[in-house]
């Protein structure tokens, strides 16, 4: 059952709000500008989030306030009215992927009741996750990439050489494609995106097992959103690179900068969770402008009822 502080009409409103941003990006898919592609993404989403009688304030954002006019954490959205919402948000997923007209590029974001979810720096964060299905804590973030794949392969009675896991592509993550390859495991290579990597893990269809590396903590946050709705389990632990990072994470109320945070730690209540393509991937299609029309494509989940809803939208375009 929804939280109090839910209506089941914020999910088609979370949706509106991805897909606004997710068409204003669209606009710069190839052109080689990701602070613009990022920057357009940014304004229609707040414009959205704003018309809404919602009662917001960004908790995972773009920065903090110094750092607008990108949204920025505690910054208030929404008429003021209605539900008082957390939001954690990314305008758009991959400005790299954007910039390059490359797959996966997503507009992300997550509804909670206040107070739910983790306040998490704009740090990096080690991550381990894996889909549905799965005993409980059959991943550990404290062990090795071919030790968790060798959890994984004796549960389902397999070899190790038929887990599959998701790796973004950086240098930092050396270690773990080594220990994976001495395990002959199956990596896929991801270039950005790494909420989308998470993702991954719950869909079948995508044959992917496991989610392993260093990203954005926020990223991990949203991730942790949609894994709450449709079923998972997700590790994570802050990683600092100086004082000043430090400093920025007790401003947030973090005073154990050595946990190890389990996924219903990073979301403490019921979750709303929404993405829209911007280009093409492995999970939605991309935004298409077809015949006088805008189409677009998305998903929406809600952690009370585990569901995951397709939506997809076709809207005339006006003076185009």
């Amino acid at each position: 059952m929804a939280n109090a502080n839910f209506d089941r009409t914020l999910l088609l409103e979370a949706v509106r709000v991805t897909e606004a941003a997710a068409t204003a990006a669209w606009r710069l898919v190839g052109r080689g500008h990701e602070k613009n592609a990022d920057q357009v993404a940014v304004d229609a989403m707040r414009t959205a989030l704003n018309n809404l009688d919602i009662n917001g304030v960004i908790v995972i954002g773009e920065g903090e306030r110094d750092e607008a006019p990108m949204l920025y954490i505690g910054e208030k959205v929404g008429s003021g009215k209605g539900a008082k919402i957390d939001i954690a948000l990314d305008p758009l997923e991959g400005t790299t992927l954007t910039a390059k007209a490359m797959p996966n590029a997503l507009a992300v974001m997550a509804w909670a009741p206040h107070g739910t979810l983790l306040n998490a720096p704009d740090t990096y964060m080690d991550k381990i996750a894996c889909g549905p299905g799965w005993p409980e804590g059959i991943i550990d973030l404290d062990k090795s990439a071919a030790d968790n794949v060798r959890a994984l392969a004796a549960h389902r009675g397999c070899e190790t050489s038929e887990i599959t896991v998701c790796v973004l592509d950086r240098p930092r993550h050396a270690d773990i494609i080594d220990s994976l390859r001495s395990v002959d495991a199956r990596i896929y290579l991801i270039t950005d995106g790494d909420v989308a990597g998470v993702i991954h893990t719950t869909d079948p269809t995508t044959g992917i097992d496991m989610y392993i590396g260093q990203g954005g903590a926020p990223e991990g946050v949203l991730a942790c959103a949609a894994l709450k709705c449709v079923g998972g389990q997700f590790q994570g632990r802050l990683v600092f690179r100086n004082a000043d990072e430090k400093a920025r994470a007790a401003r947030l109320g973090i005073k154990d900068f050595d946990r190890k945070y389990l996924l219903h730690e990073i979301v403490r209540g019921e979750a709303i969770f929404a993405a829209t393509g911007v280009t093409k991937g492995a999970m939605l299609d991309g935004v298409r402008h077809e015949g006088g029309f805008v189409h677009t494509h998305s998903i929406v989940m809600a952690s009370w009822s585990c569901t995951l809803r397709e939506v997809r939208m076709k809207k005339k375009l006006v003076g185009c």
